[in-house]
């Protein structure tokens, strides 16, 4: 127990005090008796514990009475208030019921026959008044009559639908309730409204006639209440002798246990420096000496700037000091402020539990915000690579010092995890760039008795707090092992990245900086860690594995090279949209007589639906080109080959329609220089002529592919040598950010400046148009056109006579020697007069021999006939049949092509 030095005195002599200050007397029997008097007179007093008692006593009856009272004015006022309501309801009901009510309102005068009854009644009803009103508010009736006849002051709308309302305000008569109810027909229909209303004094009264007995009582129950606490505290006041409540603290003070239960130490020093008292703890913080209670602080020992703080009394908070190996937060008052003795007391709080503490709580918090910002900051794109680099530079330096990321080869290509194949280092970051770690874009295989091997076969993460001792780590690689120890990395984490049952990889955590090693609590954070990035990595291994196949779909249909030859210089760019692959394409189609048929098409969507909708349209396309058909009629048996695909996907619900596909058909002509264009919901091409200008074709627009019910229409236009004929899809001029009307003539800008070959005029357009993130596939398809020379052209008329024949073969023999073709001159006699003779035989006149030197030798014989001969095999027995079976084997190539009156039998030999 803590004894206050020099400031206690003997219980014996307490007790004497209390004695000598309580008037006594003694009785026949020698006993003492209280005095009723002085007794009393302690007791009113108010010095002593009793008198501070009676006084509580008188205070809470006083507060009680009070209570009392005032809960019975408010619930006096609170029946007054729903009196109010329920009479004026009641009154207004009553008398929109009343008989003749109804007749009233409908008679000429409703304020002559219903203003009396109003009176009568609300004198009968002791309200103060009774309004009548029509439906508009306008009164009949009013207790003041200068008041009839204007509008009524309250809610009338519920009770015009049917429903009484009543509501309280503050009218000129003071606080009043009023009630409006409607008055009906006997089909139910509201014909009036009755309004009563009534003061809440006038239903009041009731608390006036109980305040007397309600003062009653409560000055009978404050008597009796005295009288008890006179009682208590006399008994209180014999316990005590007497005894002030500053004596009884002072006899407890040396004896008070708190002070050393507290986790606190408690210090208290007087006026003159010297220790009255500390507690155990106290003792136990400062290493107080067992006597150090009554000598001065300078003399127990404690440090010169802790003694030099406990002896100035000088007020502080939480300031901190160092004894021995402790932190300590001291907090001092004087004691004298409220009249008490000089000194000062002073608290002492252990502060490095608390900082260890809290140095938990702040990791902890940074932990959580680490796990924060990888949910967010993790998986921000669709890259295997890139999500692998946000997860290692997440981690560095907050978690760990370095960090790597090894993935299988196959998951970076979007495939499957190959558990026996080899790994790739993904990604790497650290607080130096020179550590001796594999480099990043190295491949790995990990030994089975390193962490990462345990790891990758077993599926679990692995702690190895010391490098240095785990010779698994070692046997990786003892040369680089040894250079990772010198480097300082000590310590190191694995975890797989694991997405379900697929293991992806290994991330390492590495720490060099942090003397002590990663321990469990890290490795859990580690694990939690990878996991959420192990999501993010495998939708984006899904995203790649997709979109690769989709490009490879999509390369493969796309044309790899163009077809040679001489009509069109061509240059095309294509640019797949960074939302994924999409369903333009292209196609630059050679055709008979040095014909070159472009063609532009887009598919709506993204996706491998797209691009294999894509490679159906363009083979169709080269199918129907093959039949030398005119662009509209292309485009119409176009429109129905995706009408019946869209028929037959229908049955499907996992296929989607083709309807929303797009596309352009061009044909030129190098001999007439005369180009033939249809388009089938397609953007109109734009022609630069020679002389810079810049236009856009106004092409008939058909409908888009599969919508059917409209005919295509073509255009022609001839095209002087060296103009540039531009076909693009709607992702070169269409944006979110504004109007295709915009885009055309962006387009048009960046056309006039660009220059005359068609590999410039695609650079510069693509330089005024391309935007960083491309929302949709572009394609851009420029052609300048070149003319077939009049020198390689030779034409002759036939006449209807077989001997002409004869002339023909003479002619070409003649052009032949003039091209220095001398070597085709066998060949192309032969099949100009199994043509030739078809034509006198089978066709119809005129007739007309054309033969075209361009890469190849073009022979064409026209006649005005629709029928199209067949080539058929010729029996022994047969006189004729063999001629078109001799033209297939010398020709390299030849077709029937039908104009709109008559058709063109054409081959094509190779030129030496």
């Amino acid at each position: 127990m803590v004894r206050l030095m020099g400031r206690s005195r003997p219980r014996s002599s307490l007790r004497l005090g209390a004695a000598a200050s309580v008037r006594r007397r003694r009785g026949a029997d020698g006993r003492s008796r209280w005095r009723p008097a002085a007794g009393l007179r302690s007791v009113l007093s108010g010095r002593s514990v009793a008198g501070q008692v009676f006084a509580l006593h008188l205070v809470i009856v006083l507060l009680l009475v009070v209570a009392a009272v005032v809960a019975l004015v408010l619930q006096v006022r609170r029946d007054s208030t729903q009196e109010a309501r329920n009479r004026s309801l009641a009154v207004a009901e009553t008398f929109a019921n009343a008989p003749g009510m109804v007749e009233a309102l409908d008679s000429p005068d409703p304020t002559a026959v219903l203003q009396p009854r109003a009176a009568a009644a609300r004198e009968r009803a002791n309200v103060d008044f009774i309004v009548v009103m029509n439906t508009a508010g306008i009164r009949y009736t009013h207790p003041r009559a200068d008041r009839i006849g204007k509008k009524f002051v309250g809610t009338i709308g519920p009770a015009l639908a049917g429903e009484p309302v009543v509501e309280e305000i503050e009218g000129t008569i003071g606080e009043l309730v009023q009630a409006v109810v409607p008055v009906e027909d006997a089909g139910g229909e509201v014909v009036g409204l009755v309004s009563a209303g009534i003061t809440t004094e006038r239903v009041g009264g009731a608390a006036e006639d109980q305040f007397p007995l309600v003062l009653g009582a409560a000055f009978a129950a404050l008597a009796l209440a005295t009288g008890g606490a006179a009682l208590v505290s006399r008994r209180l006041l014999r316990q005590t002798h007497g005894l002030g409540p500053r004596e009884m603290t002072r006899m407890y003070e040396h004896h008070d246990a708190v002070l050393h239960a507290v986790r606190e130490g408690v210090i208290i020093v007087d006026g003159d420096g010297t220790l009255m008292l500390a507690n155990d703890e106290a003792r136990r913080l400062l290493g107080l000496p067992e006597d150090a209670e009554g000598r001065p602080v300078p003399d127990i020992g404690l440090d010169p700037g802790t003694a030099e703080l406990l002896s100035s009394g000088r007020v502080v908070t939480d300031e901190v000091h160092l004894v021995a190996d402790r932190l300590l937060a001291v907090n001092q008052r004087p004691t004298d402020r409220a009249g008490g003795p000089p000194g000062s007391v002073a608290t002492v709080r252990d502060s490095t539990e608390l900082r260890a503490l809290s140095g938990r709580a702040e990791e902890s918090r940074e932990r959580l915000n680490m796990l924060y910002d990888a949910g967010v900051g993790i998986g921000t794109s669709l890259d295997v690579t890139r999500t692998a680099e946000e997860l290692a530079e997440l981690a560095v330096p907050r978690f760990a010092d370095f960090v790597t990321v090894d993935l299988f080869e196959s998951v970076l290509a979007g495939g499957h995890p190959d558990a026996a194949g080899v790994l790739r280092r993904a990604a790497s970051a650290g607080i130096g760039a020179d550590a001796p770690l594999y480099p990043k874009g190295e491949q790995i295989r990990f030994v089975a008795s390193s962490p990462q091997g345990v790891s990758l076969a077993t599926g679990r993460p692995l702690l190895e707090p010391r490098l240095v001792e785990a010779p698994g780590w070692h046997a990786q690689d003892v040369e680089r092992s040894g250079q990772v120890m010198e480097y300082g990395i000590h310590s190191l984490i694995t975890v797989p990245l694991r997405a379900g049952a697929l293991v992806l990889g290994v991330v390492s955590f590495w720490r060099s900086r942090k003397a002590e090693p990663f321990d469990s609590e890290e490795l859990a954070l580690a694990e939690e860690l990878v996991a959420r990035a192990a999501v993010s990595i495998d939708n984006a291994r899904r995203y790649t594995r997709e979109h690769s196949m989709a490009v490879t779909l999509q390369r493969s249909l796309l044309p790899r090279t163009l077809p040679e030859q001489s009509a069109l210089e061509i240059a095309y760019r294509y640019l797949p949209a960074q939302a994924g692959v999409g369903g333009d394409w292209f196609d630059v189609l050679p055709l008979s007589g040095a014909r070159v048929a472009l063609v532009v098409g887009d598919v709506v969507g993204h996706g491998l639906h797209a691009a294999a909708t894509m490679g159906r349209l363009r083979t169709a396309v080269h199918n129907f080109s093959a039949l030398d058909l005119p662009p509209d009629e292309l485009l119409a048996l176009l429109d129905e080959m995706v009408g019946r695909i869209d028929q037959d996907e229908a049955q499907d619900e996992q296929s989607a329609p083709v309807t929303g596909a797009t596309c352009l058909y061009a044909v030129y002509d190098p001999v007439s220089r005369r180009c033939t264009v249809a388009r089938a919901g397609h953007p109109p091409p734009a022609v630069v002529r020679p002389d810079g200008g810049v236009e856009f074709w106004e092409v008939p627009a058909g409908p888009p592919l599969g919508l059917g019910g409209l005919p295509f229409e073509s255009a022609e236009l001839e095209l002087p040598e060296g103009s540039r004929l531009v076909l693009y899809t709607d992702g070169l001029v269409e944006d979110r950010g504004h109007d295709i009307d915009v885009g055309l003539e962006r387009l048009r800008e960046a056309l006039s400046r660009s220059g005359d070959s068609p590999e410039d005029t695609c650079r510069v357009v693509l330089e005024s148009r391309r935007p960083a993130r491309a929302g949709d596939d572009i394609a851009l398809l420029v052609a300048r056109t070149r003319a077939l020379p009049a020198g390689r052209i030779a034409q002759w008329p036939v006449p209807p006579d077989p001997a002409a024949v004869g002339e023909v073969r003479a002619a070409v023999t003649r052009k032949l020697a003039e091209w220095g073709l001398e070597e085709l001159t066998f060949g192309t006699e032969l099949i100009l007069s199994e043509l030739v003779t078809n034509a006198l035989r089978y066709g119809g006149t005129p007739i007309r021999v054309r033969m075209l030197y361009d890469r190849n030798l073009i022979c064409e014989v026209y006649d005005s006939s629709s029928t199209s001969p067949h080539l058929r095999y010729a029996t022994m027995t047969d006189e004729g049949g063999r001629g078109l079976f001799l033209v297939a084997q010398l020709a390299e190539r030849w077709g029937t092509r039908y104009l709109p009156a008559g058709k063109v039998i054409w081959a094509e030999q190779p030129v030496p």
